[in-house]
C-alpha cells in the first residue's frame, strides 16, 4: 500500500492502472509518445516497488514505457479503457494461421471501439499475403482446394506415376460384348499410341504382344501379360484368346490382343456344342468369318499401328481377308490424315492405320537378303490396291541386320519384319553344335542372323517410333478414346455393309 492508499502492483501486471496528475505543472510539449497523432502534456508517472526507490531513477525508466507496440499505438483511445492484456494480445494477431489471418478483427479482447481506420489497415495488410497462397494451391487441384486448406496427400497423389497393369483384361469378351472395365487405367492425355494385333491360330500373337509391352524372352510365358497357349491346348488345336485383350503400358502405349481370325477351333465350338447364332447369321462358318471380319474392321479404325502375323510365307487368302476388311471398314474423317499412304491416292475423309507384316517363327534361308527382296516384291503387289499404311514406316536395313546391304537393294521396301523361332539360348547353343571335331563342336552353329532377344528390341523400339496420326476429326484423350473405340464397335456390329455381306456369302 502507498501513502495514498492505493495498491501499487507490477508495472506490467493485469491490474495496472493509469492515471494523471492533474496538479502538477505540463511539462513541455511534445514528450508524450504513446499515440501516433496526439500531443499530451507530458506527466511523470509514479513508480514504486519494495524497495521505496526516489522519484529520481524513475525519470531514467521512462523509455521502457513509452516502447509499446504498434498494435498498442493504434488502438489506443482515451474513450476506451485499454488492458495490459489486449496489448499484450494484439500483435499476435499479426503472426496468426493462415486460416485465422483472413479475419484478424474477430479477437474478443478488444473493445468495439478500436475497429477504426487503423483496424481495417491491419484486415488488408493481413489478406495480402494469404491471398495468392490459395490461388497457387487451388490450381490443379480441383474441388479439393475450394474449402480453403488442401490436403497434402492429394497434393502427393497427382504426383505419382500412373498404376501398372500386372494382367491383361477384357475389353471385348467372348460373346461378342464390350466391356467397361479398363475405363479405370485411362487418363486425360493426349499422348498415347495403340498396337493391335491380328493372325491365325497359333501364329504366336499374344506371345509377341507381350514381349512388346512388358516382358522378356527370359521370363517364365507364364507370367506374361497375354496368356499364351498352354501345352494342353496346342495338343488339342485350341485357341487361347477369345474377344480382345487390353493392356496399356505405364508409358501410354495401349496393345490389343485378339482372337484368332478364321479360327478352325472357334468353329468347331460352334458346331459341337449347338450353340445358338444370331439371327442374321445362318450357317457356323458364316458367323466366325463375320466375327474375324469385325474385329479386323474394327482395329483398322481405332488403332495407330495394326500387326499382322504369320508364321509362314505366305497365305494368299489372308491379302484377300484384309482387303475384304478395308472395304467393310466403318468410314472415320480425320484432319491430320497425310497422303503418304500406301496407294499415295489422297484421300482425307478417311482413315488407315499403319499396318506391319511379322514373319514369326522365321527359318534361317528366309534371312538371305535374295529371299529378303522376294518376299517384298511378293508383299507389295498382293497390297497395291490398298489405301492401308502397308510401306515406309518400318525397314529391317535400319537394325543393322543386314550391313552389307544398301538402302536401294530393296526396290519396293514394304513394313515386313523377320523373327526366328523363340528359342533358350543355352540350349540353342547345344543344338547348333557342330558333330566335326573335338574343337570345333563347342562352338555354336551358322544362325545366318542375331538371336530372338535382339531382333525382338529392334522390333520394338521401331513400333513405338510409329508415328501418331489423328485418328478422328478431333485430338482424342485415352478416356476419349475408349468412348470412340466404343461407338465405332457398336457401329460395326450393326454395320449394313457387314450384314449384306453374310447374306452374299450364305
Amino acid at each position: 500500500m502507498s501513502e495514498s492508499g492505493h495498491s501499487q502492483p507490477g508495472m506490467y501486471g493485469q491490474g495496472r492502472r493509469r492515471r494523471r496528475r492533474r496538479d502538477r505543472d505540463p511539462g513541455p510539449p511534445g514528450q508524450n509518445l504513446s499515440g501516433p497523432s496526439r500531443d499530451r502534456d507530458y506527466v511523470p508517472r509514479e513508480r514504486r516497488d519494495g524497495s521505496e526507490e526516489a522519484t529520481g531513477p524513475l525519470l531514467q525508466k521512462t523509455p521502457i514505457i513509452l516502447a509499446k507496440p504498434p498494435g498498442e499505438r493504434i488502438s489506443s483511445k482515451p474513450s476506451a479503457p485499454a488492458s495490459g492484456a489486449a496489448s499484450l494480445e494484439k500483435p499476435i494477431m499479426l503472426i496468426k494461421t493462415r486460416d485465422e489471418g483472413g479475419k484478424p478483427g474477430n479477437a474478443p479482447d478488444v473493445p468495439p471501439s478500436a475497429s477504426g481506420a487503423g483496424t481495417v489497415k491491419l484486415e488488408r495488410e493481413g489478406q495480402r499475403p494469404t491471398q495468392p497462397v490459395y490461388q497457387i494451391q487451388n490450381r490443379g487441384m480441383g474441388s479439393a482446394a475450394s474449402g480453403g486448406a488442401v490436403d497434402p496427400v492429394i497434393g502427393q497423389t497427382k504426383l505419382l506415376p500412373p498404376e501398372k497393369m500386372k494382367h491383361s483384361i477384357k475389353l471385348v469378351d467372348d460373346q461378342m460384348n464390350w466391356c467397361d472395365s479398363a475405363m479405370e487405367y485411362l487418363r486425360d492425355q493426349t499422348d498415347m499410341l495403340v498396337v493391335g494385333v491380328i493372325g491365325l491360330q497359333g501364329t504366336g500373337k499374344s506371345t509377341i504382344m507381350s514381349l512388346l509391352s512388358a516382358n522378356s524372352p527370359e521370363e517364365d510365358q507364364r507370367a506374361y501379360v497375354f496368356r499364351a497357349q498352354t501345352q494342353e491346348i496346342k495338343e488339342r488345336a485350341g485357341n487361347q484368346s477369345s474377344g480382345i485383350d487390353f493392356y496399356i503400358t505405364q508409358e501410354r502405349v495401349i496393345f490389343l490382343d485378339t482372337q484368332p481370325i478364321l479360327s478352325p477351333s472357334i468353329l468347331d465350338h460352334l458346331i459341337n456344342n449347338d450353340r445358338k447364332l444370331p439371327p442374321e447369321y445362318n450357317l457356323p462358318h458364316t458367323y466366325v468369318e463375320m466375327q474375324s471380319l469385325q474385329i479386323t474392321a474394327f482395329l483398322f479404325t481405332v488403332c495407330h499401328v495394326v500387326i499382322v502375323i504369320q508364321d509362314w510365307f505366305t497365305d494368299i487368302n489372308l491379302y484377300r481377308f484384309l482387303q475384304t476388311a478395308e472395304m467393310l471398314k466403318p468410314s472415320t474423317p480425320s484432319a491430320s490424315h497425310d497422303s503418304t499412304g500406301s496407294s499415295g491416292a489422297d484421300d482425307g475423309s478417311e482413315y488407315y492405320p499403319h499396318i506391319v507384316f511379322l514373319q514369326n517363327k522365321a527359318r534361317r534361308e528366309e534371312f538371305c537378303p535374295r529371299n529378303l527382296k522376294k518376299m517384298h516384291m511378293a508383299v507389295d503387289k498382293l497390297m497395291a490396291h490398298s489405301h492401308l499404311k502397308y510401306k515406309g514406316t518400318l525397314s529391317m536395313l535400319d537394325c543393322n541386320i543386314f550391313p552389307g546391304l544398301s538402302r536401294d537393294y530393296l526396290e519396293a521396301e514394304v513394313n515386313l519384319f523377320l523373327l526366328p523361332m523363340m528359342e533358350n539360348d543355352g540350349e540353342d547353343a547345344l543344338t547348333r553344335a557342330g558333330s566335326g571335331p573335338p574343337l570345333f563342336s563347342l562352338l555354336p552353329g551358322y544362325r545366318g542372323h542375331p538371336n530372338f532377344s535382339s531382333l525382338v528390341s529392334k522390333f520394338r523400339s521401331q513400333i513405338l517410333a510409329m508415328s501418331r496420326s489423328q485418328l478422328s476429326h478431333t485430338i482424342l484423350t485415352e478416356k476419349n478414346w475408349f468412348h470412340y473405340a466404343a461407338r465405332i464397335w457398336d457401329g460395326v456390329k450393326k454395320s449394313s455393309a457387314l450384314s449384306e455381306y453374310s447374306r452374299l456369302l450364305s
